[in-house]
């Protein structure tokens, strides 16, 4: 059990120091199309992820309300949402296709707060890893190890282009390759360290674990739609996004209801 909890805290983190691995390697900027495939693929993994993985376990988690059982669910999607909606507005940074706001001088900032923007939408993937590690640990049936697992490596798959995003714009700026990576690699510590949180907390978290896990699907949800999906769509050919959306949603859902 012990090595599984390990890979499920440390797959996100992977995923975000592989990201920022390629300034080692590349000179100029992540090909769009293999970043567009890259968003959409993770877009269709995480939107899938918090259909099975989160909201229908809060839903069967909640069977005795009978036909209420949809309330902790509509409840913790709306308070994930509003809480990255607040997050969104309070912490300053940019997204991550947007350009600098007019008027602000973006030489130094602009790098800065993409590192900002990915460090604050590593939040609610952290929490969703913890959150189903937190049920699986407890014993909950709704939840399965193969189903944590496949989360994670979705969130992983996904922290490839964000690492490189916060990486290779340092690097453009002057700082050595090594300062580079190690800032991209940092903007996802905040995921194992919310995980192991989560987990820590897991006794406390249990009588409330189907708003938790609705929490997170919300707010997962509103970085896909809030960021992802913006990113993968833009410019020509963006049907390559659309295409490897559809291929991780079918994954991750093949995934987490054969193994799950």
């Amino acid at each position: 059990m012990r090595i599984e909890v390990l890979l499920i805290i440390l797959l996100p983190f992977m995923g975000t120091i592989i990201g920022s691995a390629l300034v080692f390697f590349l000179k100029g900027q992540m090909n769009k199309g293999l970043q567009r495939a890259l968003l959409g693929f993770a877009s269709g993994v995480m939107v899938a992820a918090s259909i099975w993985s989160l909201i229908m376990p809060a839903m069967e988690q909640s069977a005795h309300l009978g036909k209420l059982s949809f309330l902790p669910a509509f409840i913790g999607v709306w308070a994930g949402v509003l809480f990255l909606l607040v997050l969104d507005r309070l912490v300053p940074h940019l997204h991550m296709n947007s350009d600098c706001p007019e008027g602000m001088q973006c030489e130094l900032k602009k790098p800065t707060m993409l590192f900002f923007a990915v460090a604050l939408h590593n939040l609610p993937e952290g929490m969703a890893v913890g959150v189903v590690a937190a049920g699986w640990i407890a014993g909950e049936e709704a939840i399965s190890v193969s189903a944590a697992l496949a989360l994670a490596i979705g969130i992983a798959i996904q922290n490839v282009p964000e690492g490189a995003i916060i990486s290779m714009p340092m690097r453009s700026d002057g700082l050595s390759r090594r300062k580079a990576f190690g800032y991209g690699a940092v903007s996802g510590a905040v995921e194992p360290v919310g995980a192991v949180i989560t987990i820590l907390l897991a006794a406390l978290m249990v009588p409330v674990l189907p708003y938790l896990l609705a929490f997170s699907a919300g707010a997962m949800l509103y970085v896909v739609v809030e960021e992802l999906i913006p990113e993968m769509s833009e410019g020509e050919h963006s049907n390559i996004g659309t295409v490897f959306f559809t291929v991780g949603f079918s994954i991750m859902m093949v995934l987490d209801v054969a193994l799950g």
